[in-house]
């Protein structure tokens, strides 16, 4: 843990998990994905080395203990992962989930508890800070295997553990941190943090995902149930959507959303494959948007629950697209100029679909009475 004097000067925290055994050759998934971050934020000069106090990466935090991971995951399913781990070993590499595929090799197991450990030393830092400061450090979570897919009782979609619902309950039970309010803007929907709380009224899930994309929930009607009715908000985008809409969507659904709901603390599943250049779908987000959208997720922690904010990396598949994009949030945490325009071609851009997105913008409002 950094210590007060420390967190009293950062701007920008941020651990590293690259789980550089948990890896399948051509698997988009692959162990490539933080180390291509990595390599950009040194070259770009947005680490410690270049910018002294303001940015911390945390070093030596505690893997999550199994505790930890079975406040969401169903402890059965947490010792079934961890005995398969010889076979894996034996085998070189299994899949435990057929969509995605989700794979294990003899690492998972471990890899996957220091990534949720990363997200968790984030929070007791960030929450260290907020005591201290009315505009602490917002956290950042550069980890692998990702985690909004995995649902209560197992893997799926390239995840192994909800790093993000994990972190969710961490917050409330360590820190007495009751609300929390989780923003996914990964492109595919994050059904498992959708599942773990959806009867829960103290966490606000709000996810924002291609329509029709993978694994096929996140619809507008799926708004929680029982004493979580309200609780969670689902909002598909037509395939084609891109600034404008995010821009809109956050003035007009995710402000307000968390307006009303007065967390605690602002935890965010950052998945950066809604961007137009990613493989695996069909959004044109530049690298613009994301710094639009981390910028103002920070002013909204800022006003609404003492600055504490931390984000966590999910999908993202392109190395360049999701370097630079990641990049370009660090600045945004940092309050630096965006340096977007640089990577952003407006010639690759088509037009948005707006009368579809106004339409379900309105839908959304009207469900949620925004």
């Amino acid at each position: 843990m950094p210590s007060d004097e420390q967190l009293s000067h950062a701007r920008l925290i941020y651990s590293v998990a690259p789980a550089m055994g948990h890896n399948q050759e051509s698997h988009p998934e692959s162990h490539f994905r933080v180390p291509a971050i990595v390599n950009a934020l040194e070259e770009m000069k947005l680490t410690s080395k270049f910018r002294g106090s303001e940015i911390i990466e945390l070093q030596n935090f505690e893997p999550a203990s199994v505790d930890d991971v079975a406040s969401v995951h169903a402890r059965s399913y947490v010792s079934g992962l961890e005995k398969v781990m010889d076979q894996a070993s034996e085998k070189g590499l299994i899949f435990i989930d057929g969509s995605g595929p989700t794979y294990a090799t003899a690492t998972t197991f471990q890899e996957s508890l220091v990534a949720a450990g990363a997200g968790l030393a984030l929070v007791d830092s960030v929450v260290a800070a907020s005591k201290k400061s009315t505009d602490p450090p917002a956290g950042f979570a550069l980890i692998r295997p990702p985690g909004h897919h995995a649902i209560p009782k197992g893997p799926m979609g390239f995840c192994v553990f909800g790093n993000v619902a994990i972190a969710a309950r961490y917050a409330q039970r360590v820190h007495g941190l009751k609300r929390v309010f989780i923003i996914d803007f990964d492109v595919h929907h994050g059904n498992g943090t959708n599942d773990a709380f959806y009867d829960d009224p103290d966490i606000f899930f709000l996810s924002t995902h291609q329509d029709g994309s993978y694994p096929g929930t996140g619809k507008f009607d799926e708004v929680g149930t029982g004493d979580g009715e309200g609780a969670t908000l689902n909002m598909p985008l037509p395939g084609g959507s891109g600034d404008t809409t995010m821009r809109t969507v956050f003035d007009e659904v995710i402000a307000p959303c968390a307006q009303r709901f007065k967390p605690d603390i602002i935890l965010v599943s950052a998945g950066y494959d809604a961007h137009v250049l990613d493989p695996l779908a069909n959004l044109q987000y530049t690298t613009g948007t994301y710094y639009m959208l981390v910028s103002n997720i920070k002013q909204l922690a800022k006003d609404l629950c003492g600055g504490r904010c931390v984000f966590f990396l999910e999908g993202g598949y392109n190395l360049k697209s999701l370097s630079y994009s990641v990049a370009d949030s660090f600045r945004a945490l940092l309050g630096d100029h965006s340096l977007a325009p640089e990577f952003d071609k407006s010639n690759f851009l088509y037009e948005e679909p707006s009368k579809k997105v106004k339409q379900a913008i309105q839908r959304i409002k009207s469900i949620h009475s925004l």
